[in-house]
């Protein structure tokens, strides 16, 4: 019986922070390819922009990311996926520092100044950790995250609960738990450090995330719930690396234009 509640929580973990997304962390990026966009114009401008990141989370592989850059390469943008080192398992912190060399790795290699990050659920976290802790405001233009558990979720307290111990032993399980020492550093004073223009996307059916409007951050961010434009739009966790609704938010988010999502996109 504990066996099956260990499966049980760390399946939920996983998907709640599902994530990740590149097929190495270490290795150069290679040059994303492109498709064919619907407005040639468009193509051009988002060719000429930031080179994007899709940042996954928690047990994530690749292949869960490339619906949403499929979408952003559709769209002209060079496009990168990022997997967390150990399936995004352990210490969020550690996950950061490895992402920042991620980062200047994107850098060289397509000559941008600046990258925008699209997080899915804890990449969002080890993002914001990158950001805030590890000078990379000066590295990004833009910061959307999906789904993510910004201010923690009850789904990783309720490990306690059902008799696992904390979190069943991991790591950022237990960072993302609501009142975790990690979530009160991360979210000590500006939760929006930099010039960096940061946006949240959450959803009211995000079972992983507990309350989901634990997925928002304050001092200036443009916070975004799908069903305050959208009511009918049902939306999951992992639904928000796939809906056409949540794309086309971030796809105005990354453009710095204004908040309207299209209710009607698959």
């Amino acid at each position: 019986m504990l066996l099956r509640k260990t499966v049980l929580v760390v399946s939920l973990a996983t998907a709640a922070l599902l994530a990740s997304a590149g097929t190495a962390t270490a290795a150069t990026p290679a040059a994303p390819a492109a498709t064919v966009p619907a407005s040639t114009a468009a193509f051009a401008a988002a060719a000429a922009a930031n080179p994007v990141i899709v940042v996954g989370g928690l047990s994530g592989v690749a292949v869960a990311y490339e619906p949403i850059a499929a979408r952003l390469r559709a769209d002209g943008y060079r496009t990168f996926i990022y997997q967390l080192p150990g399936l995004g398992l352990g210490d969020i912190p550690a996950s950061a520092r490895a992402f920042a060399g991620f980062v200047e790795q994107v850098r060289a290699s397509t000559g941008a100044a600046t990258v925008d990050l699209v997080a899915h659920s804890e990449g969002g976290l080890v993002s914001r950790y990158y950001l805030k802790r590890l000078g990379g405001t000066a590295s990004v233009g833009r910061y959307v995250s999906l789904g993510t558990p910004q201010y923690g979720t009850y789904v990783a307290n309720i490990v306690a609960f059902l008799g696992l111990g904390s979190c069943a032993g991991v790591v950022a399980c237990q960072q993302m738990t609501i009142g975790s020492a990690f979530l009160a550093d991360l979210n000590a004073g500006d939760d929006t450090p930099g010039s960096v223009r940061y946006t949240t996307v959450r959803t009211l059916q995000d079972e992983l995330v507990r309350p989901t409007g634990n997925a928002a951050v304050n001092d200036g961010a443009t916070n975004v719930l799908i069903q305050a434009y959208c009511p009918l739009r049902v939306v999951g966790h992992l639904g928000l690396v796939l809906d056409g609704t949540a794309y086309t938010i971030v796809r105005g988010a990354l453009a710095d234009g204004p908040v309207r999502p299209n209710c009607l996109a698959v």
